[in-house]
């Protein structure tokens, strides 16, 4: 028996196979971006923040948030946004005062600066969505195949860690 006819007779072996390239993927596709984000803002001469910087930008937008907002949407860990969180601000990138209710929160927001920056992310992103679509790598029907699959993942995980106790 071959290894293609074992893998065959055995699902989960497949799956196993294929969940693990998922999961590398993924991981490759993450250090990959910030590679992107990294030569786009060398480009522009855009050098005081790094690419996970001009992500947390880019994520908070228009909106007005704190650090622990950040943590629940799952975009970051609480380290990591505290100390990306204090250089923005340091760099002029954001604003910060503390919330008039919650005298321990800080709520943060972009400046001028710092949207120019979300602008500049924006462009990249819609330049390369534009240029895929149009290479034909990707479609929307695709991109949202994708997306149900991975959101799945996600679930999947968040219950593990939920209820792994």
């Amino acid at each position: 028996m071959t290894a293609q006819t074992e893998l065959k007779a055995d699902p989960g072996t497949a799956l196993l196979g294929e969940y693990l390239e998922t999961l590398a993927l993924v991981e490759r596709l993450h250090r990959l971006m910030l590679d992107v984000i990294k030569d786009e803002f060398e480009r522009l001469g855009i050098l005081e923040i790094n690419p996970v910087q001009a992500l947390l930008l880019y994520n908070v937008g228009d909106h007005e948030v704190t650090a622990g907002e950040l943590r629940s949407r799952g975009y970051y860990q609480g380290s990591n946004v505290s100390y990306n969180l204090k250089k923005l601000v340091e760099t002029g990138y954001m604003h910060h005062q503390r919330s008039s209710t919650d005298r321990r929160a800080v709520r943060v927001r972009l400046t001028e600066k710092g949207h120019a920056v979300r602008d500049t992310l924006a462009q990249l992103f819609d330049r390369h969505a534009d240029l895929m679509e149009r290479d034909g790598a990707l479609t929307t029907e695709y991109c949202q195949e994708v997306n149900r699959g991975l959101r799945r993942v996600e679930r999947f995980w968040s219950e593990q860690i939920r209820y792994i106790y």
